[in-house]
């Protein structure tokens, strides 16, 4: 049985990714604060760590960047990250700290499961939603008429 750790200060969330990932049979462990997070996963390394972006006291991003820097130093092994993000923006931030995924909120439970087993399997899981559409746009008058001639 995988071991999964929880990261929020909300209890609804940890709520929420501990009943999705209990449908597919995984251990989870929460934790509410980043510091305490981090004792638990160098007391007892996770098979997956699920951190959401808004923690009062140490964020996601800075949790799994001390992480990455905690494994970079031989200190911890490498714990994959799942990043509960607010916003689509927050993309930018999530690949910076090499999280392996990340969903957008709102959450839903399949969702997380599939992005948690998906994780669990070595493969990385980002959600598309809200991506932006590309929208092509028709090239100035002036320069289409001085191209073609």
């Amino acid at each position: 049985m995988d071991k999964i750790i929880v990261v929020s200060d909300i209890p609804t969330i940890r709520q929420a990714v501990r009943e999705a990932t209990e449908l597919a049979n995984l251990s989870v462990k929460e934790a509410s604060s980043g510091p305490r997070a981090l004792a638990m996963i160098a007391d007892d390394p996770p098979d997956l760590a699920i951190l959401d972006m808004q923690i009062g006291s140490m964020g996601g991003i800075a949790i799994c960047l001390e992480m990455r820097l905690e494994e970079s130093y031989g200190r911890l092994p490498h714990v994959p990250v799942l990043m509960l993000l607010d916003r689509r923006a927050d993309v930018f931030l999530a690949k910076r700290v090499h999280a392996e995924g990340w969903i957008l909120k709102p959450l839903d439970p399949i969702r997380i499961k599939k992005a948690a087993e998906t994780v669990l399997d070595g493969r990385t899981f980002y959600d598309h939603r809200f991506t932006p559409v590309p929208t092509l746009t028709p090239a100035y008058p002036s320069l289409v008429a001085a191209e073609s001639s």
